[in-house]
């Protein structure tokens, strides 16, 4: 019988089965697996890739991701994992079985964008060798025991957005670069630091921070350093939530912290921090601040505790404040909480009339509060105010302010059950909020700096729920509904809620269905609303798999022994089958990868298409591959028609979000788009031109795949379709990077090209409103005898033409500069360029009068512009416009000059030309400072607050 099962065993390693998974992947995973324990129960047979193992995605016969998340595995991760080269995407999340070190050979994984191992058993050092990662996006080795330091070699990772090192025990310093040591200080584009809940010493090193830092959240809680705050982490403009809290620095706050105007959360609580109470006046974005349990000096009741607009949390226990509470600080309109105990409040305390419709706790026992002017009453509002142990309290007094204590366990929330019949459930289900029993998927969400303290709110929860279920559903996930209860608040101040997710259409996940959960959470794509702040997940075991009982899976590789055995008296005749599959499989490899070679085996050069494309780059995917991405082109991935054909929304294996354009059959023209743009995209690279992904060339089909833009066009946003209000300083930010787009292919591209085709619906914003240059179907390449002009068909859009070029059919680079003259034009009056018979460019020049504020202009102007511009940069921005759509070529100036013309604007308007993201995914609207704000009861569902549904990005 043994030798049966060895040569069954040979035969599926010899791939005699007519296995398309490449050799060596199926060889590392075998390897892995022999280390493993309850790995899913289908990983059967020698063909991973073709047999659609769980948690395994392929590309091109290639393993590029296992993801496994809360599936009970066990074991430790094998050194082979290097022989995976292909591996883009590693999750084992919420196997807390997984332990041993984390091995050194996975450096040697060069196309690894994602190692994410949250909640596992890992011990030992972190291996300098993750250094090597290049492609590394995500780094989340969180919720583990690791020890030693921090490996310098992670200030190699250029590509890093997201570093999350907290909860282990790692020891010693920050490390920053010097010499050529490298350190954390060269992650300029690293939007993460979340390295809260560890043991690190030493000082906070003021070269870790400058003013090229992107970052947006500083998490270093509950650590052990030492030291003043360096008075660099004031540069880093883009901050917006700031953890030093439970640490032990000293020494005064630095004064320029008071620039950081996008921080909503700041935690300096728990240090010896001293010196004069620091000074928040111009950080209007503020929500919530905790300073407590320092020792100010000059501890006079600050300004700011009255202007501070979007104020939620006030929280200033022990840090010796001293004076009388000003009435208008309970009016701020978000206010929720005041804790400012034991500290030297006297006088009488006040709410005054307009206290907070939000107000819900205000605490000040310990302080020396004489008299307190009691409140009027609200229907519907109740203000829990305690006074115990202040001078008012002190003979006998019986009233409620004066016996209370607050009591968290009152802010309670469970997701209520639908309008639906409860049904009693057998066994251990669980009824769902749409009555339905199941095996949930369970765990905890826990946020690490939540922008509110009102916790009994249940419309925030509500609007988590929903953000929940269309993230689901937007990524086709098996869930029905989702369960939140229990929102507590633990030592660390992080806001901690229950999270149990229900199966849709029957009563177990099955493993797809939990990996593909499992790492939906762990990777960050599911984004809260941004009032909640950063978060992870603590998924539990899921013991429930469809099909199957806890520890059966042994059985199931029993039963495999069984049925191989059976098979050997098969065995004879397989063997006689051998040479013929062989043959047939070597025979089908070869035509795959002749086609693979030569993409364009099968183009007609005679055709209206053009001769056979010259590429420089650029995937060629199959149709099978692209179909599998969108879902077999599904309504739900339909973004819309061009003249090209259809546009697609994917997502390729690795998780990358694309866009597909998917030429119309039959269409001549489009075939020479086709060729045109994957020609002149294959050969340009620059942040403000969109990239190409690859192109689909199969089963007569056209499509071209590039990188998918968050944000829509230009048009979109200036005409108000996308909800995204621009204004001047965005405006000015967009027109730079469309700017340096343009001079780019005309100046640096090899050979030059000219786009043609410059309009503010081919200029894409994507998640930070960087502009990019779009769709090059009309482009046109232009060698060097051609530079001065080349005579073609005019090609373009009306309005954006130019007539020189229309005239003369002689096509230059000016034509360019033409078109984008009215883009600028655009971005100044929001305006199409021809309504109604009414050309903008003529317009514009009639009524222009230079001797007139505005230059007379203002009739014409978009407000949002007039309501926030700069003095003397609208005049200057007409200037360069107007120059660029002059009616002769001759007279406009080229791109490289446009460029320096609006970088100058930009310093005018005090803005850094360098820095040319426009925004963050965060703040697109702009937060109202009255009602309606992300945190005020009223406006949560709306689109006009602070956050849109539509616009979440990975934080």
């Amino acid at each position: 019988m043994c030798w049966v099962i060895r040569l069954v065993a040979l035969l599926q390693f010899l791939g005699v089965v007519a296995s398309s998974t490449y050799m060596n992947d199926f060889v590392a995973l075998k390897a892995l697996m022999n280390d493993w324990d309850n790995y899913p129960p289908n990983w059967n047979g020698a063909d991973p890739c073709g047999n659609g193992w769980d948690g395994i995605s392929c590309t091109d016969d290639r393993i590029v991701s296992i993801t496994l998340a809360s599936i009970n595995l066990s074991g430790e991760l094998s050194s082979d994992i290097e022989k995976l080269s292909a591996l883009q995407i590693l999750d084992l999340s919420y196997n807390k079985d997984i332990t041993g070190e984390l091995p050194s050979s996975i450096g040697n994984l060069n196309n690894l964008s994602s190692l994410i191992v949250v909640g596992c058993g890992f011990t030992g050092v972190i291996p300098a060798s993750i250094g090597s990662l290049q492609k590394l996006v995500y780094l989340s080795l969180n919720l583990n025991s690791f020890i030693g330091e921090i490996p310098a070699s992670i200030g190699n990772l250029s590509s890093l957005f997201w570093l999350d090192l907290a909860d282990n025990k790692l020891i010693g310093s920050i490390p920053v670069s010097k010499g050529t040591t490298p350190g954390l200080d060269m992650l300029v584009q690293t939007k993460h630091f979340h390295f809260g809940r560890n043991k690190l010493s030493g000082e906070i090193p003021p070269q870790l921070f400058s003013s090229k830092l992107t970052l947006k959240h500083l998490l270093l809680e509950n650590n052990q350093l030492t030291g003043s705050i360096p008075s660099t982490l004031g540069l880093v403009q883009s901050l917006e939530v700031i953890r030093l809290d439970k640490n032990l620095l000293s020494g005064p706050v630095p004064d320029n912290l008071n620039n950081l105007t996008k921080v909503q959360d700041l935690y300096l609580a728990n240090n010896k921090l001293t010196g004069p109470m620091p000074n928040l006046t111009q950080m209007d974005s503020l929500n919530y601040v905790d300073l407590s349990n320092n020792s100010f000096t000059d501890g006079d009741v600050p300004p700011w505790f009255s202007s501070l607009q979007s104020l939620t949390s006030l929280i200033m226990e022990s840090t010796h404040i001293k004076g009388e509470l000003p009435v208008a600080l309970f009016s701020l309109p978000q206010l929720q909480t005041v804790n400012l105990r034991k500290n030297q409040i006297n006088g009488t305390l006040n709410f005054g009339p307009n206290y907070s419709n939000q107000l819900d706790l205000v605490d000040l026992q310990g302080n020396f509060i004489d008299a307190f002017t009691e409140r009027q009453e609200r229907p519907g509002y109740a203000v829990e105010t305690i006074l115990v142990g202040n001078p008012i309290c002190d003979e006998g007094i019986t009233r409620n302010y004066c016996t209370s204590s607050h009591d968290q366990s009152n802010d309670s929330y469970t997701t209520p059950k639908e309008n639906c019949i409860i049904v009693q459930c057998s066994s251990d289900q669980i009824s769902s909020p749409t009555c339905k029993c199941a095996y949930p998927y369970s765990g905890s969400l826990i946020f690490r700096a939540p922008s509110f303290s009102n916790f009994g709110n249940k419309s925030l929860y509500e609007l988590l729920e929903q953000e929940l279920m269309k993230s689901f559903k937007f990524h086709e996930q098996p869930v029905d509904s989702v369960f939140l209860s229990n929102p507590t608040k633990n030592e660390d101040d992080y806001l901690v809620l229950d999270l149990e997710i229900f199966p849709s259409n029957q009563t177990y996940f099955n493993h797809t269905g939990i990996v593909r959960i499992g790492f939906m959470l762990s990777n960050q794509t599911f984004k809260p609303p941004h009032v909640f702040g950063p978060f992870y997940f603590k998924g539990s075991k899921y013991q429930y798999f469809a099909g199957l009982k806890a520890g059966s899976r042994k059985n199931a590789s029993t039963k495999t022994v069984i049925i191989g055995a059976a098979v050997g008296g098969c065995i004879l005749l397989l063997l006689l089958l051998v040479a013929g599959v062989y043959a047939f499989r070597q025979k089908r490899i070869a035509k795959t990868a002749s086609k693979r070679s030569d993409p364009f085996a099968s183009w007609d050069p005679n055709s209206d298409s053009g001769g056979v494309p010259q590429l420089k780059g650029g995937r060629c995917f199959t149709f099978d591959e692209i179909k599998k991405c969108t879902n077999n082109f599904s309504k739900m991935n339909d973004l819309g028609n061009g003249g090209f054909g259809k546009v697609y929304r994917g997502t390729l294996p690795n998780g990358q979000l694309v866009a597909i354009k998917r030429a119309q059959h039959g269409s001549t023209q489009g075939g020479l788009e086709f060729k045109t743009e994957i020609e002149l995209l294959s050969r340009v690279h620059h942040k403000n031109v969109v990239s190409l992904v690859g192109f689909c060339f199969d089963k007569g089909e056209q499509m071209l795949v590039y990188e998918y833009i968050t944000n829509g066009t230009l048009k979109d946003s200036l005409t108000g379709k996308s909800g995204i209000r621009l204004d001047w300083t965005r405006r000015l930010r967009i027109a730079l990077g469309a700017a340096k787009g343009v001079q780019y292919l005309h100046d640096l591209a090899n050979p030059a090209i000219i786009h043609r085709d410059i309009k503010s619906n081919n200029i894409l914003l994507d998640q930070h409103l960087n502009a990019k240059v779009a769709d090059f179907g009309l482009s046109k390449p232009i060698s060097e005898p051609e530079k001065s002009h080349v005579t073609t068909q005019v090609k373009g859009t009306m309005g954006y033409l130019d007539p020189e070029y229309y005239m003369t059919q002689q096509l230059t680079d000016k034509s360019d500069v033409y078109s984008f003259g009215v883009v600028m034009l655009e971005l100044l009056t929001s305006r199409t360029p021809i309504v109604k018979g009414k050309y903008v460019v003529r317009e514009v020049k009639e009524i222009l009068d230079k001797s007139k504020n505005l230059y007379n202009l203002e009739p014409i102007l978009d407000p949002i512009i007039v309501s926030n511009m700069a003095p003397g940069t609208v005049e200057r921005f007409v200037d360069v416009a107007l120059r660029c759509v002059h009616e002769s070529g001759v007279n406009r100036p080229p791109m490289s000059e446009v460029v320096k013309e609006i970088e100058n604007i930009m310093e005018i308007a005090g803005l850094n030309p360098s820095n040319e993201s426009a925004s963050t995914s965060d703040n697109y609207e702009g937060v109202s400072k009255g009602s309606n704000h992300p945190y005020t009861n009223e406006s949560l569902f709306s689109n006009s607050g602070g956050y849109s549904p539509a616009k979440s990005e990975p934080k």
